[in-house]
Parts: C-alpha cells; sequence; structure tokens
C-alpha cells in the first residue's frame, strides 16, 4: 500500500519534486516511423550503387585479363614475395605485363 505524503513527512513542493525526478526517469522518446517512401528509394540507391560497383568491376576484369603476362614472369612475383600464382598473376596484370612496375608495387 502507498502511504500518504503527508504519512510520510513529505510537503507538497517535496512530492511535486519527487514525481517530477520520476517522471524525468520514465519518459520515453516516441519511436519514429519510418516512411516507406524514403526506405525504398533509399534502398534503391544502395542496389544501384551495388550493381554499378559490380559492373565496373567485371569490366575491370575482362580488361586485365585481355592482358598478356610470361609465365616465367608469374613464377617469378610468385618465388620472389611467396604468393600464390593467381595473386602475382593478377598483380602483373595491373602492371600491364611489366615485371620491374609489378615487383615494385611490392615495395
Amino acid at each position: 500500500m502507498a502511504e500518504e505524503p503527508e504519512q510520510l513527512g513529505l510537503s507538497n513542493r517535496d512530492q511535486a519534486a519527487q514525481d517530477k525526478a520520476l517522471d524525468q526517469l520514465t519518459d520515453r522518446v516516441e519511436e519514429k516511423e519510418l516512411d516507406a517512401n524514403k526506405v525504398h528509394t533509399a534502398m534503391a540507391g544502395l542496389l544501384a550503387s551495388q550493381k554499378a560497383d559490380r559492373e565496373a568491376q567485371r569490366l575491370r576484369d575482362k580488361k586485365l585479363a585481355a592482358i598478356k603476362v610470361n609465365k616465367e614472369d608469374v613464377e617469378i612475383i610468385a618465388a620472389e614475395f611467396e604468393l600464390d600464382t593467381k595473386t602475382a598473376d593478377r598483380r602483373l596484370r595491373e602492371h600491364s605485363g611489366n615485371l620491374v612496375e609489378a615487383l615494385q608495387s611490392f615495395l
């Protein structure tokens, strides 16, 4: 049972201050509703960005695949930097098959 303020020896001013403090502790911020159109627009923007990134990466991979590299150069890079041949081949292609530039890019 809750006791009345007079029984606890609290004045009206003290009781009001306690009530205010309790209200501040228990105040809740109302959750904002998300606008479905804003969410849809944001998601569409993200998807378009991801699609553009994938397309750019595909074009870059296609361009790199067209570059001719010497197998011996790939083996040199793989041996010198202890890499797998796939990584060494990629680095060599990124530097247009130039062994010296590819080696310097690791330093």
